[in-house]
Formats: C-alpha cells, sequence, structure tokens
C-alpha cells in the first residue's frame, strides 16, 4: 500500500481477483463473455447461404437480419463478413428475378412503353 500510495480497499480487490483467477486456473479477459465461436466456420457458412441460396419466403435476396434469423447469430456477423468479402446481395449486378405473380403482364407493359 505504501509503495503504490493506494487505499486498502484497492489492493484486496486486487488480491481477491487474482486469487480467484489462480484458483480457476485461467486467465479470461473478459470473465463473463463466452469464448468466441470458430470465425472462419461462421463465414464459411453466410457465404454459402449468401451465394448459393435463396431466401424461402420467396425474396430476391438476403438482408443482413434475415439471413442472421435463419442462421441463428447476430446480424453484424453477417454484415462484417459481406463487408470483409465486399459482397452486396442487395446491389446485384444481374437481372433479380420477382417474386409478383403478375410480374410478366406488368413487365410486357411497361416494355410496349
Amino acid at each position: 500500500m505504501a509503495e503504490l500510495r493506494c487505499d486498502s480497499r484497492f489492493i484486496i480487490k486486487w488480491q481477491t481477483r487474482f486469487a480467484s483467477e489462480q484458483l480457476a486456473g485461467l486467465y479470461r479477459r473478459h470473465p463473463g463473455r463466452a469464448p468466441r465461436p470458430d470465425l472462419a466456420g461462421l463465414e464459411a457458412r453466410v457465404l454459402d447461404y449468401t451465394l448459393r441460396r435463396k431466401p424461402a419466403d420467396g425474396s430476391t435476396h438476403w438482408s443482413s437480419r434475415k439471413l442472421a434469423a435463419q442462421l441463428a447469430m447476430a446480424f453484424m456477423t453477417v454484415q462484417r463478413t459481406w463487408r470483409k468479402h465486399d459482397l452486396r446481395p442487395h446491389r446485384l449486378d444481374t437481372h433479380m428475378v420477382s417474386n409478383d405473380p403478375d410480374f410478366e403482364a406488368k413487365a410486357i407493359d411497361v416494355i410496349r412503353l
């Protein structure tokens, strides 16, 4: 206490923390946080669903929240993966299939104009 010029409460707090970590045999940076999942496996699942599968609800592309709900993960994980691999499913350069049942009739009307 004299060397560090601190209060006895400070010393007791850190002695307790150090002792509990020694008893556990582990040093964790954030004791309440769960261990991180396999990020490579998560990224592979996100990329597989994004590039090779379509949403079951008939949508033309995935949204980050819709894909996250499908894969039971946080939507930010999906967004980070898309950003890392430069994917933008909502900005496809190709024609997206419409789920409108009257699409063909409407397309004919537009094309005739």
